[in-house]
């Protein structure tokens, strides 16, 4: 086999050769696939899926429907219908690279054709290879859920992620020698079957013999491959991160410099997104194209020992519609980011919710957080509640007591009184000694008239409804509470200071990880606002009529979702955000509230915005999609 510096020449000559057939494929792939298949593939898994009649929006609900026996079914339908959709768009490339041609476009259609035509095989090639894999990865997903069972079972996973037990890293030490095992047969076991796909789409070999032959012609290469496959992945991935590094790094400071003038803001922005559209596009195109072409290249050289596909002849013109197809490219980038530049919204209006209180400032889920939390600002205070064993509202987040006492009981267990003797104050600092446990109706009592609050339920399994109930109990309380105070004053303004909005179900909000309890709350008390909280979203499996508010993991949202929650009328809610740069982003895709540690940090970065003038802010606007 060639060096790989050799390979890599071999490789950047074919591209150079067929680069125009190349590209009339790719856009007739993409035009198929983004019109047709991928919304037809995505209607079928959000249908199959609706089926279930189960909402996963939880990390632990996803692992459920996994090993479900139609859940699976549903998954691996899908993932065998991407991976198909993968196989067929690189079968096709592979056609073009081997097969000369005059007409580019003639040849784009004949491997668009060929390629369906081998739809059959390639699918049994999916369910061979990829099959495989996942009968790989079985035997090391159980002893990982083994290993989990031994050191982690049973201990709370935000237990986990701030105190890092001894049993955390003992469960690291054991499960990774079994995960670096998996990588080393998985990526062997792909080196070893990697020309199988050129040897279905070019030599029409049964996808069997196909894996059998391709494991003959890489035996004692795989070494060399492996180092081949590495170093594209590395470009691949490099090249979109340098792309937007270099854009906004060089040249979207330059855009700093010009006048505020619409006149010639507008138009600059416009070509700089035009720009990026194109690079990005480039580049989609390149990953793809280069990953068929080293197969290829690959292929030629152990099956036919020929360096690379023949280049193409001087005669070769890309036919009458070329140009025209081509140009539409440039048309169809220049009305995109005419649609992104027109999405930029100037009005602003993002709520402040401060996660647990002011909890980088004080101990969290305290009235000492809870009173920092309106010092810094926010709009509402975010407290995770609890039933204690005698049925009050308490305020706490971890099912135990471990991480904030050290005492290792369970806090459902022992009754308000017994919990109001515990220190959650001393392990934050000493400014907070004999900081207690604090009631629900405490709270309330606290941001009477200086915010409102979010609770967010944490139910021990089986208590949902119990703690729903009790909730609601303690806000018909303090509504009655704050309505005798409004008897006692003469003046509304002083009154509203004094005691607070009255009804105190139209102010708060609670907040709850199970669908089932967004129906039973809005059931119980239709006028109060519930946001139903996700860690994810798993197609065709969420009502979205049913609640007031989505609130998102940050990482998870994006402008689909912003888009379907305009759609059905509720807000989005985003948590846990603590840098800066990221709650600008967040604030510019156009979410209704942000859930932070630092509620200072946010106001502060809101008002900063607000003494932009349009230009910068657009500016502003056009950095923050950039990065997203």
């Amino acid at each position: 086999m060639q060096p790989l510096n050799q390979l890599g020449y071999a490789l950047l000559r074919t591209l150079r050769d067929h680069l125009r057939p190349l590209v009339a494929y790719h856009l007739l792939f993409t035009l198929l696939a983004s019109a047709l298949l991928v919304p037809m593939i995505a209607w079928v898994s959000r249908t199959l899926l609706a089926q279930l009649n189960r909402t996963v929006v939880t990390n632990d609900a996803l692992i459920a429907l996994l090993f479900s026996p139609l859940g699976l079914g549903v998954m691996l339908v899908s993932l065998g219908f991407t991976f198909l959709l993968i196989y067929w768009q690189q079968a096709g490339m592979l056609l073009v690279a081997v097969r000369p041609k005059d007409n580019h476009y003639q040849l784009a259609f004949e491997a668009l054709w060929l390629s369906t035509l081998r739809l059959p095989a390639l699918a049994w090639l999916v369910v061979l290879q990829v099959g495989s894999h996942l009968l790989l990865l079985a035997p090391f997903m159980m002893g990982l859920s083994w290993l989990y069972d031994v050191w982690l079972s049973g201990l709370d996973p935000y237990y986990l992620q701030r105190v890092r037990p001894t049993a955390l890293w003992y469960f690291i030490a054991c499960a990774l020698p079994l995960v670096l095992l998996w990588i080393s047969l998985a990526a062997w076991l792909y080196l070893r079957w990697l020309l199988a796909l050129p040897l279905v789409a070019l030599d029409n070999c049964s996808p069997y013999q196909a894996l059998k032959h391709s494991v003959r012609l890489t035996k004692g290469w795989h070494r060399s491959i492996g180092v081949a496959v590495l170093a594209l992945l590395l470009v691949i991935i490099s090249l979109p991160i340098m792309a937007t590094w270099l854009f906004d790094s060089i040249v979207t400071p330059l855009l700093w410099w010009l006048p505020e003038h619409n006149a010639v803001l507008i138009p600059a922005m416009l070509a700089y997104l035009t720009g990026y559209v194109l690079v990005t596009l480039t580049i989609t195109f390149l990953g793809i194209a280069t990953n068929a072409l080293l197969s290829a290249c690959l292929y030629l050289q152990l099956a036919h020992r020929e360096t690379r596909p023949l280049p193409r002849s001087n005669d070769a013109h890309p036919g009458r519609l070329a140009w025209a197809i081509e140009l539409s490219v440039l048309l169809l980038a220049g009305l995109q980011a005419w649609w992104i530049l027109n999405s930029f919204e100037i009005r602003e209006n993002v709520k402040v919710i401060a996660h647990r209180g002011s909890s980088m400032v004080a101990p969290e889920n305290t009235l000492a957080a809870t009173k920092q939390a309106i010092r810094d600002g926010a709009d509402a205070v975010e407290l995770d509640v609890r039933l204690s064993a005698d049925g009050h509202v308490m305020l706490y987040h971890d099912r135990s007591l471990a991480r904030l006492t050290g005492d290792r009981r369970e806090f459902g267990d022992l009754t308000r009184e017994e919990l109001s003797e515990f220190d959650v104050g001393s392990w934050f600092g000493d400014a907070f000694q004999n900081e207690r446990i604090a009631g629900l109706d405490d709270a309330l009592k606290t941001v009477r008239g200086r915010a409102s609050l979010m609770i967010d339920m944490k139910p021990l399994p089986g208590e949902e409804q119990t703690l729903a109930n009790a909730v609601l109990a303690v806000l018909a309380a303090e509504t009655d509470s704050r309505y005798r105070c409004w008897a006692t004053q003469s003046n509304p303004l002083q009154a509203n200071a004094h005691c607070g909005f009255p009804n105190t179900l139209l102010e708060m909000r609670v907040a709850t990880m199970s669908p089932s309890i967004v129906t039973h709350l809005k059931q119980q008390a239709p006028e109060l606002r519930v946001t139903l909280l996700a860690q994810l979203i798993l197609p065709g499996t969420l009502d979205r009529r049913q609640f007031d508010a989505l609130g998102l993991r940050h990482n998870r949202i994006n402008r689909q979702e912003i888009t379907l929650a305009a759609l059905y009328g509720y807000e989005i809610h985003a948590w846990t955000v603590n840098d800066r740069a990221r709650m600008s982003t967040l604030i510019d895709l156009g979410v209704d509230a942000i859930i932070t540690d630092y509620p200072d940090r946010l106001r502060e970065l809101i008002e900063d915005r607000r003494t932009l003038s349009d230009g910068g802010l657009m500016l502003v606007k056009l950095r923050n999609w950039l990065r997203q």
